[in-house]
């Protein structure tokens, strides 16, 4: 049986490499260069679950039970560096027994830390910090972590093609047949028999999932980040109040990184960084770390989120959960051995992919049980040892 996944993602890197342990035979399809969109722009948190811990306790513990579970088999890729929520005002004094209790419940180890005990563990902190929470935060090298899953799965037998854009998704009566595709090094078209297709394409899951003539609820929804160089920290620190504009610092490197705004677009492809945004962010920032209004300015970016459903007012409303849709028995959009998944978080990447591929396995009828969660991945430079083989272009 042969699976096609459009988007060459976090997410379709692990789908592609779960759906390849368990014995299919699978080509990923990417327009471009893998990571090269919303993935490759994230600034790279490895979310404990705290941030979302308030608002839905699932999600946290589910963001916490795959941080335990990247450790353990892709370690190369992630800076357990833990993290500080801190509280500046007495709204956020106020909030934080909620916020350690849900935590608690959450399954995510916390502890409260007084103004000289925050201080002592991140010295750039604002010293006006009334107390401070610490989490098991992190962050991820947010281009290796998708090569170490590309990597297992090529090693595995899957074939990768990139800059291969999807413009057609072929059925016959009510069951997808295959994908037609445009090679963009050659400039032809050809078409990929398939009997299953899998939509892993982020922001743009709305685009492809309307070539198999689907509708699919899903909002992108822009962030703005802003990197300063100097690494000004090296916990990741938090705002200690509700989820909002530029509330995060996430170290990479040598560079420290604060995000992100929000708002919702209708196409991905025309997403311009707002000058005000940048402004807005290192504003905020100084907030949390003095230190960024002396700090040289480095870049700013903009990523689209994939959320899933449809919203208003920027869309942080909407859960960041993920979701996996098989449009089979959908009236109208009807389309038998058709899947997207939308929704979801760089950290919760591997579950996406398990979750995709026991879908693909009750569609196919087949029992096998997913091994990822305990096999260690290939290095990410293993990525570039490999070969192309005959028909792969090499990435």
């Amino acid at each position: 049986m042969h699976v096609a996944i459009v988007g060459g993602g976090g997410t379709g890197a692990a789908i592609l490499h779960d759906l390849t342990q368990r014995g299919f035979r699978c080509t990923l399809l990417e327009r471009g260069e893998l990571t090269s969109g919303t993935t490759g722009r994230h600034h790279g948190q490895l979310h404990s679950g705290a941030r979302y811990a308030v608002g839905d306790v699932e999600i946290a513990r589910e963001c916490m039970e795959e941080v335990t579970i990247l450790r353990r088999i892709a370690a190369e890729s992630i800076e357990m560096n833990y993290g500080l929520f801190i509280a500046l005002d007495d709204d956020d004094v106020d909030y934080s027994p909620e916020f350690e209790r849900a935590c608690s419940d959450a399954g995510i180890p916390n502890r409260r830390l007084s103004t000289s005990d925050a201080l002592r563990h991140e010295p750039g902190i604002n010293p006006r910090t009334r107390h401070a929470v610490m989490v098991p935060d992190g962050t991820i090298d947010a281009y290796r972590l998708p090569l170490q899953f590309f990597a297992t799965a090529r090693s595995g037998g899957a074939t990768i093609r990139t800059f291969c854009e999807a413009i057609g998704i072929d059925s016959a009566n009510g069951r997808v047949s295959g994908v037609t595709v445009r090679d963009h090094r050659t400039g032809r078209d050809e078409r990929i028999a398939a009997d299953i297709v899998i939509n892993a394409a982020g922001p743009w899951a709305g685009a492809v999932a309307a070539l198999a003539g689907v509708d699919l609820p899903i909002t992108p929804a822009p962030g703005t980040m802003v990197a300063v160089k100097g690494r000004l920290c090296n916990m990741v620190v938090s705002h200690l109040h509700p989820p909002g504009d530029g509330d995060i610092i996430v170290p990479q490197r040598n560079l420290s990184i604060v995000g992100s705004t929000q708002w919702e677009v209708d196409d991905p492809d025309a997403i311009r960084t707002p000058p005000d945004d940048i402004h807005r962010l290192l504003d905020r920032a100084c907030d949390l770390v003095p230190a960024f209004a002396d700090a040289e300015y480095h870049a700013a970016w903009t990523a689209a989120r994939p959320l899933s459903g449809r919203a208003d007012a920027g869309g942080r409303q909407l859960s960041r959960n993920f979701q996996v849709i098989t449009h089979a028995g959908e009236g109208s959009d009807d389309v038998a051995g058709f899947f997207s998944v939308t929704g979801g978080k760089a950290t919760v990447l591997r579950a996406m992919g398990e979750a995709v591929a026991d879908q693909v396995c009750r569609y196919a009828g087949l029992s096998i049980a997913g091994r990822t969660a305990d096999t260690p991945l290939l290095a990410h430079r293993d990525f570039w040892r490999q070969t192309g083989r005959v028909g792969e272009p090499v990435a």
